[in-house]
């Protein structure tokens, strides 16, 4: 389980019972120790074994007062603080990113951060579904890190301005919103703060982080204090255009002024409204930065399924992280899964990206899911919730001016691709719904609605070495933690001086799961 050492954290949450797991018509039961194979251009990926489960509590709050909410968004670990100790048990410490905010009512004012968590994970070789054990993963909540503009200013999980936005000198025009009051619909003096929804976080050697997110869709470089040092902007294609103009919105009204509209509600052009910059990661060397959309640009298919599969990857060279430079791009066709809770003509469906992370030698981790089954949601059963492998070793480099202009185009309206490009070879690998491996910890895909019950929303991928060194042997875990989007009902913000209750009347615990892998030989995951 997770723990905090704030004290807004209690041990007695952490020290809860045993969830009940109920009979599964889709369990999956493991054969010879091995969950799953797959081989991906002549690479053999095995799961081993689900591993570790933790959760903290969906009331916990962070040392400014504010709730910690959906920091599974993102997260990274400091692969220089790993360590196993001699008695089994695991340290290091985890790096962790929210969104915006809770906004499931509305966009908020809410202060964009980067937790740190020290961890304590001890594998249990004994759990079985049979036998069920009791959380084995404890993550100790350290401190909070603000993020704020070249100025010092504050950022805002607030929907960017439909029109315009921040001009500072050496930046490129910049995602912003204009609010009034304090921005949670209290009394203030207004104002304008650069607007981030945060989805994909970077360590770098530096200790300085990289971030993408999904209004401009931008990447941002801070400092270790928090401090924006540079804005990469990406190709015109991505940017999202209305009515002849670049137009931030992802038509998410504040929480203040719910009927505020843009039209169109979806940009004509660029991303599809929250579905941006999602997946980033840098190479082992940590010279090469990559970040792919969360599904097709509307240039390419999007925004509707099941023709926005083909997402676009990008790669930098942040040898010089100064002066980032746009390489090469490349497509990733998204798998695609059948929803039987949806009208028959529209149950297919793209399994949009929630992360990725490099393997070395053009081969990835990408996190691909369903939405709207799990904890809080109608539906209790996910159809595609998986840890895949893409390859991009015979894909086409698709970088040219005709596709990274605004328009530019790399697949039909229905999502076929061009002639001539070929994208990168997509392996299904990790399944996270196999109530074989849940079991083992009270937890269950279907069935029913309690707190055993995955979350809906995975979003983050760490990996780690079993011999708590340089991994020779191939032995990895990965770390996945959910975004619990700051559901509960005893929630704070702005400095613990706004109080709210998510109007689902649920609490959804931040869950965080441990699968032992075995990864090809020569992999070497950043």
């Amino acid at each position: 389980m997770i723990c905090s050492s704030a004290v807004f954290l209690f041990l007695l949450n952490c020290l809860s019972a045993i969830r009940a797991a109920p009979t599964s018509s889709i369990l999956q039961p493991r054969a010879n120790g091995v969950v799953n194979q797959t081989t991906c251009k002549g690479k053999q990926y095995t799961y081993q074994d689900l591993a570790g489960y933790g959760f903290v509590p969906s009331d916990a709050r962070d040392s400014y007062g504010d709730t910690l909410g959906g920091y599974g968004s993102s997260i990274a670990i400091d692969l220089n603080t790993w360590r196993k100790l001699k008695n089994g048990t695991y340290t290091g410490t985890l790096y962790a990113i929210p969104d915006r905010g809770w906004n499931t009512q509305g966009t908020l004012n809410y202060q964009n951060r980067v937790h740190t968590f020290s961890i304590s994970f001890t594998p249990a070789a004994n759990a079985s579904s049979s036998s069920p054990i009791s959380p084995n993963l404890f993550l100790n909540y350290k401190h909070t890190t603000l993020l704020t503009d070249p100025q010092g200013n504050p950022t805002t999980g607030l929907d960017a301005d439909p029109t315009g936005g921040l001009t500072i000198p050496g930046f490129p025009i910049l995602p912003a919103a204009t609010y009034t009051g304090n921005g949670f619909g209290q009394p203030g003096s207004g104002g304008r703060r650069i607007s981030i929804d945060a989805e994909g976080l970077v360590l770098a050697n530096d200790g300085t982080y990289w971030i993408s997110e999904e209004y401009g869709p931008y990447i941002y470089h801070f400092s270790r204090s928090g401090k924006m040092l540079a804005a990469i902007q990406p190709p015109a294609a991505y940017l999202p255009n209305r009515n002849g103009s670049i137009s931030f919105s992802a038509n998410s009204p504040p929480i203040y002024d719910p009927k505020r509209t843009v039209s169109p509600a979806n940009p004509q052009s660029g991303r599809s409204n929250n579905q941006g910059l999602e997946g980033l990661t840098v190479s082992p060397d940590g010279k090469k930065m990559y970040v792919l959309t969360q599904s097709a640009l509307i240039n390419d298919g999007g925004p509707d399924n099941p023709n926005r599969k083909q997402a676009r990857l990008l790669e930098y060279d942040i040898s010089n992280p100064n002066k980032p430079e746009y390489r090469h791009e490349y497509v990733v066709t998204l798998p695609l899964y059948t929803d039987p809770t949806a009208k028959k003509s529209k149950q297919t469906k793209v399994a949009a990206q929630s992360e990725i992370h490099s393997l070395g030698d053009n081969q990835f981790f990408i996190l691909s899911r369903d939405s709207g089954a799990g904890r809080g949601q109608d539906s209790t059963t996910s159809q595609y919730r998986h840890i895949d492998v893409f390859d991009i070793s015979s894909a086409t480099d698709i970088k040219s001016k005709a596709n990274d202009a605004t328009n530019g185009s790399i697949a039909s309206s229905t999502g076929v691709l061009k002639a001539g490009i070929e994208a990168a070879t997509y392996c299904s690998f990790l399944d996270f719904n196999v109530n074989g491996e849940l079991n083992k910890f009270g937890l269950h895909n279907g069935g029913a609605q309690d707190a055993g019950l995955l979350n809906e929303k995975w979003e983050s991928i760490a990996v780690v070495p079993v011999d708590g060194k340089k991994g020779k042997d191939g032995e990895y875990f990965i770390f996945s933690l959910s975004d619990n989007d700051f559901i509960t009902q005893n929630g704070f913000l702005n400095g613990g001086k706004y109080q709210y209750k998510d109007a689902s009347g649920f609490n959804i615990d931040n869950q965080a799961l441990v699968f032992q892998v075995k990864l090809p030989e020569g992999a070497t995951p950043s």
